[in-house]
């Protein structure tokens, strides 16, 4: 992804890249936003904001966001709609735009991982521990989704297993911004872990 221009959509929620996510459309500006994107590349950008916590959205350089590709769009009669959304590759922003629209603009630029410090072989090895604690809380569930997606380890692993992961917002930002897989990975080990021994502690039974 080469710097350019792109609409802006400050959410308190994080899009990792390579899941897929709902999102419902009401506020005009954003109605503008999705009838605009319609008619291009169908791609804007996605930021973690909470505006309780941190006021109004200052489209601040150096914010790194996810861009989303709009997969599916529902219209609804009253002029909101339902869209669906993946994930793809991540930016930082490089400057705001100040426009004619409604929504947030800015130039942005690629964030892009840190070349890896260990060679490839140690990397898969990496995401082969991680997964196996994933299913392995799996398995404690008594209730797992039918549309859980593939995983594999020949490519990056965290974000698609961190997406299937509820935890805090503000700690999915800080999993986003991390630019190294394994610190990634090392994050979410921890939380899988934690799981599976909160099933054991109680007795091994669904609660």
């Amino acid at each position: 992804m080469e710097p350019s221009r792109i609409p802006l959509f400050p959410l308190p929620m994080v899009l990792f890249p390579g899941t897929l996510v709902p999102l419902h459309i009401f506020e005009q500006r954003y109605r503008d936003m999705v009838s605009d994107v319609l008619e291009g590349e169908k791609r804007f950008g996605l930021l973690y904001h909470d505006p309780d916590e941190s006021g109004p959205f200052m489209n601040e350089t150096g914010r790194v966001g996810t861009v989303a590709l709009i997969r599916r769009h529902q219209p609804l009669p009253d002029g909101r709609s339902m869209i669906l959304v993946k994930g793809e590759d991540r930016f930082r922003i490089e400057e705001e735009v100040t426009g004619d629209a409604l929504y947030y603009e800015a130039v942005v630029a690629p964030y892009e991982d840190h070349p890896p410090a260990s060679d490839p072989a140690a990397l898969v090895a990496r995401r082969k521990r991680s997964l196996a604690l994933f299913k392995n809380i799996l398995q404690t569930q008594p209730h797992v989704p039918d549309a859980l997606p593939s995983f594999s380890v020949k490519r990056e692993l965290s974000f698609r297993l961190a997406g299937v992961v509820r935890m805090d917002p503000f700690w999915q930002k800080e999993l986003l911004e991390l630019r190294n897989e394994a610190d990634r990975l090392d994050r979410l080990d921890p939380v899988f872990q934690a799981g599976i021994e909160r099933w054991w502690a109680g007795g091994g039974t669904e609660a």
